[in-house]
């Protein structure tokens, strides 16, 4: 089983994802951190220097790659990625996908300081989250199985709450509770 989480910058994807998978004893991916390794640099630099066709259809290979996976995986994705309607069905049809869903004034409050998102530098950060949602909340929707508010409640909320969904759903058993 893999389990994804899509959502926009900042909402919290990759905390979550690798707290669902230490909750479960398995491993946890970035899509983001297998690019960067796959091409050796920042995506930052990246998307400076070879611009965001480039990204996004390296990123669409990572995706693929990542969803190959033989067995169970948390996998946190970059905020754009559902952007490709093909990213779209490959996450909806090969993963139970939870869309962590935040207001742009929240995220841009999270994400005030932030110097590595790419799309946020140089401009007004709101405006462009307020921008980045009406385009993509609908591509986020479209591939979740869940819509998970994620605006105020801290990360562990979170961890529990998909948990809970994982487990009354019947996609996994509950660990065995530690003694003591």
């Amino acid at each position: 089983m893999i389990v994804s989480l899509v959502g926009l910058p900042g909402c919290g994807k990759s905390s979550v994802a690798r707290l669902v998978a230490r909750h479960y004893g398995w491993p946890s991916e970035d899509t983001d951190a297998l690019l960067e390794r796959r091409i050796g640099m920042p995506i930052k630099r990246f998307f400076a220097e070879s611009g965001e066709a480039a990204f996004r259809e390296l990123e669409a290979e990572t995706l693929a790659t990542a969803l190959q996976a033989p067995g169970p995986l948390v996998l946190a994705t970059g905020g754009g990625i559902v952007m490709r309607s093909e990213n779209r069905e490959r996450l909806h049809r090969q993963s139970l996908c939870f869309y962590l869903r935040s207001s742009p004034e929240e995220l841009a409050r999270r994400l005030r300081n932030d110097t590595q998102r790419p799309l946020l530098q140089g401009v007004d950060a709101l405006r462009k989250l307020r921008e980045l949602a009406a385009q993509r909340d609908p591509h986020y929707r479209e591939v979740a199985h869940y819509v998970v508010e994620a605006g105020r409640p801290t990360v562990w909320a979170l961890v529990h709450w998909i948990c809970m969904q994982l487990e009354l759903a019947g996609h996994v058993a509950a660990p065995p509770k530690l003694a003591g």
